[in-house]
Order: C-alpha cells, then structure tokens, then sequence
C-alpha cells in the first residue's frame, strides 16, 4: 500500500511561485506513482483536495464528488487546485496501466494538533491570538462558509480510505458542518475567553463564498464526524497548553 500526500500547502509558495507549486504536486506525484509501480504496490490513495473542484458554485450547499469541472485553467491563482486535479487523472491513468488499484481523498479543512498558527490557516491563527489572551482580528467580512474535521478524525477516515475505498473512486473528507468565519472566530474566542473584532463588512446582497463538502459518498463506509466543531477547539486548545484530556 502507498499513500501519497507529500506537497506543500503553502498560499505563499502558490502565490508567488505558482509554476514551482505546479511543479511538486505533478512531478512530485508521478515519481510516487513510479515507486508504486516498481515496488508492485496494489493500492494507492492520493490525498488531494477539496480545491481540485475548483471555486464552489454560490448555489451549492455542500459539493458533491461528481461536481466537477468548476475550474478556471486560465486563474493563474488556481495553480494547486489544477495542479490537484491533474494528479489525480495521473493517479488513475497508472492505476489502470499498471495494476494498482488508486482511491483518491479530497481533503477540505481541518483542525488540531499540528495545523499551523502562523500560516494562511483562520483556524490556526484564531487559536494563536486566543492562546495568548489576545483579541481575535477577522481581516475580512468573516462570511465565507467552511466546515472543519478534526485531525484525529482525519487518520481515522484516510486509514478507512486505504482499506475500503472503491478503487477508482474519490471520497469527500471533512465535516459538513458549515460554518461562517466569523462563527469561527466567535466560538473560538468563547473557548479561549477572548474577545473578536471583524473588520470587514459584508456586502448586501452578496451571497458567501463556501467550501463545504458533501459526505454521503463517505458515510457509505461508515464514515461520519464525531466531534462538533466546538470540542474540536477545546482538543486542539488544550493540545496546545500540554493538556491530557479523555
């Protein structure tokens, strides 16, 4: 078995560099492949994302696996989500040519031990101004939607994925709880005790950007969150001060 998932998730590097962010997914992906082959791997998972559908349609509550085609190869900011997507074709082509069978997850958010606090992550740098008993800043309108799973959850629903996943099949992982930025921020702020200043304001009219997945596909491996969002908090909370909790 070979589970691939070494990229950066860098909005730097996808910015900045957007051909070198191409670059790594792609080739990193093939030279993953053509170990699989060599060692006669008969499984692969593919750990892609849930930015491989592209921008979510404002209409869509949750997208589903077979919502596709909602990129825009001419964004030159899209370079991971295309890059994502062209390395799961490349994963299911080499499955079929040579004799692996390839399952591929499209990851959506996440929080928990780990996730970064100074990087691009509102979940990371929330719990980062809370830990320190600072005031909460959300630099938008804190309307876009997002769903978050926690990391344990994660292993969990990859291992799943590794062992029963149909073989040329993509599976949605991530909660399908959706909520606002700004919700975000407020129930970190309660869990931390803090207070939240949004400086945005939102435009009326204007319907929220999402990034919500569709889950049923996985549910029918008997995946399915465990934790609300707030206990996912208080985990990673309490990770973070060097914590036990049961």
């Amino acid at each position: 078995m070979v589970l691939h998932g070494a990229t950066s998730a860098s909005k730097v590097l996808n910015d900045g560099s957007p051909l070198e962010m191409a670059d790594v997914i792609v080739r990193g992906t093939e030279r993953v492949l053509d170990f699989a082959r060599k060692t006669g791997a008969r499984r692969f998972l593919f750990l892609s994302s849930g930015l491989a559908y592209g921008r979510q349609p404002l209409d869509c509550p949750a997208i589903a696996e077979h919502q596709m085609g909602h990129l825009d190869a001419m964004d030159p900011g899209a370079a991971y989500g295309n890059a994502k997507h062209f390395a799961e074709h490349l994963c299911l082509q080499h499955g079929i040519a040579h004799g692996f069978e390839v399952c591929i997850a499209r990851l959506f958010a996440f929080v928990g031990p780990l996730l970064p606090l100074d990087a691009h992550f509102a979940a990371g740098n929330f719990l980062r101004d809370g830990l320190v008993g600072k005031r909460i800043q959300v630099l938008g309108d804190g309307t876009p939607l997002r769903s978050y799973l926690h990391a344990a959850e994660l292993a969990h629903w990859l291992w799943t994925l590794m062992a029963r996943g149909e073989a040329g099949q993509a599976y949605n992982v991530g909660s399908d709880e959706a909520v606002s930025i700004r919700e975000l921020a407020e129930l970190t702020g309660r869990v931390c005790g803090v207070g939240v200043d949004v400086l945005g304001t939102p435009v009326p009219g204007r319907a929220p950007a999402r990034y919500v997945p569709d889950i049923r596909k996985a549910a029918g491996l008997g995946l399915a969150p465990r934790w609300d969002l707030e206990t996912s908090i208080r985990r990673t909370l309490a990770w973070h001060q060097g914590r036990e909790i049961a």
